[in-house]
């Protein structure tokens, strides 16, 4: 597809504001809406870019060379305005385009960017015209009424169920390359993750992509073999929705980056149209969740919690901010979306390999507010950071064990060192563990008799060798705030201690 295609969609209605022949001969590889006033980080090389020009502010002279230049940086092939805003594309957006080099196409107030977007992956990854490669074998009445119900905007179980009672197929089904059910049956549990055909461009996350599974169970001896050209034509016909499908969560990734890019910033914020973008509720509570992909692409991570939180069908953004961290906001209680990860994740985990896994911070229920979100991200991170396993949640912060474990094992460490260090030499050179004597008399609230019973010595033993404990740590066990100090000492051991 090439840019001067979109002026040939007679229904659309686009037109051109700027642009020489040689730019409208440019390939396209995508599509992509924004209203960012520098959206370059978030935009790849041969997009169309969609804008609404809500950015644009007459009194700002310099804002559309602004937005121009940061198209031009991502070398994107064509900007498209839409005129719902403004009433025409501005005359300074399409000097910008000039002074640039892109081709500026204008979108009427009637069309939606949705109309442009299916158009735009229709023509990426047409073939839906029967007899085009390795469609033929569709009879071209089906290629022709496929391609209207995508063209329609129908979702994939419609032109599924349409397909296979059109084309006299046993029952199919469409999951992610993950095994969530996408459409058609469901099938038996670890069936979705073994074989299929690829519907659409497969990513390089394992969590990422379609399949289409033949046969109720997912097997493909249930086709048949002469059923194989026409289930493998069939996949080429779906991947406008598999296009589709990815688009949005690509724009909804997008969003979701830019809404934790401002809680990242300091300083009051109005949430509202961020909150939107993302399809977020501006009023009630939002959960925040902190992930990370060990040992693997930084991005896996957002396609894990995509995955993980999908089936929850309540509204929610996975988005990456400016530094690398991936994050979820939920409009679900705690609960319910740490109960969604801990079921998804050991299905995810499978699909990885060697060393990699994925880990998860469930923080509590916060205001949609900046600070509100602020504070829960910070508690999401924190338990992402010192969960024992790979879903921790904030709801678990009810100890001082589980608090101490989102502090940096460096800190933790010198902690115990600084504190507990002369216990240690002690014990290196003596039978008697004095660190062993401070545990047990710890656990037992200080009491003597409990000890000296637990330890099988005599309680003066106890009291001398805590005097001893006192001697050689400046401590005084008999003071409630030295027993939490040395508690938490103890706790702060490193691993293998």
């Amino acid at each position: 597809m090439i840019v001067g295609d979109l002026l040939d969609l007679d229904d659309l209605d686009i037109h051109l504001a700027w642009g020489t022949p040689e730019l409208l001969d440019r390939p396209v590889t995508g599509v992509t809406s924004t209203d960012l006033q520098d959206p370059a980080r978030y935009l790849q090389a041969g997009e169309l870019v969609l804008t609404g020009l809500v950015w644009w502010q007459p009194e700002d002279a310099s804002g559309a060379l602004r937005f121009a230049t940061a198209l031009r940086s991502a070398g994107v092939a064509a900007l498209m305005a839409g005129e719902g805003t403004h009433g025409t594309v501005p005359t300074s957006l399409a000097d910008a385009c000039r002074t640039h080099g892109i081709p500026l196409l204008a979108v009427p107030a009637g069309t939606s960017f949705r109309a442009v977007t299916d158009r735009v992956y229709l023509r990426l990854w047409g073939g839906l015209r029967a007899g085009e490669g390795d469609t033929a074998v569709i009879p071209r009445t089906v290629g022709r009424e496929l391609a209207a119900l995508v063209e329609a905007g129908a979702g994939p179980a419609v032109v599924l169920a349409h397909a296979v009672n059109r084309l006299g197929l046993p029952d199919c089904s469409i999951t992610t390359a993950a095994g969530r059910p996408v459409a058609g049956p469901a099938l038996p549990r670890g069936a979705a993750a073994r074989g299929g055909l690829p519907v659409g461009p497969q990513e390089d996350s394992p969590f990422d992509g379609w399949r289409l599974h033949p046969g109720p169970a997912g097997r493909p001896d249930h086709a048949g073999p002469d059923r194989t050209p026409i289930l493998d034509a069939l996949a080429g016909l779906l991947a406008p929705l598999a296009v589709r499908a990815h688009a949005g969560t690509a724009a909804r990734g997008r969003a979701a980056g830019h809404l934790l890019d401002l809680l990242a910033a300091d300083g009051p914020v109005d949430l509202s149209d961020p909150l939107a973008a993302c399809g977020l509720p501006g009023h009630g509570p939002l959960v925040a969740i902190a992930a990370r992909a060990d040992a693997a692409p930084a991005g896996w991570a957002a396609y894990a919690l995509d995955e993980a939180l999908e089936p929850l069908a309540v509204p929610f953004a996975v988005g990456t901010d400016h530094a690398g961290r991936t994050a979820a906001l939920v409009a679900a209680p705690p609960e319910q979306a740490a109960a969604a990860l801990r079921g998804a994740w050991p299905g995810l985990e499978a699909g990885l390999t060697g060393r990699q896994s994925l880990r998860a911070g469930v923080g509590p229920a916060a205001p949609a507010t900046a600070a509100g979100l602020r504070g829960a991200l910070v508690q999401a991170r924190y338990v992402l950071a010192g969960s024992a396993g790979p879903v921790g949640s904030a709801t678990a912060l009810d100890s001082l064990a589980e608090l101490l474990r989102g502090i940096p094992p460096e800190v933790t460490a010198a902690f115990h060192a600084r504190l507990l260090a002369p216990l240690a030499a002690h014990d290196r050179d003596n039978a008697v563990s004095l660190l062993g004597t401070l545990t047990t008399f710890l656990d037992h609230d200080g009491s003597w008799a409990r000890t000296a019973d637990s330890l099988h010595v005599h309680v003066n033993t106890v009291h001398y060798r805590i005097r001893r404990i006192e001697e050689l740590t400046g401590r005084n066990l008999a003071r409630l705030q030295d027993r939490l100090d040395l508690r938490a000492a103890l706790l702060c051991a490193p691993a293998g201690h």
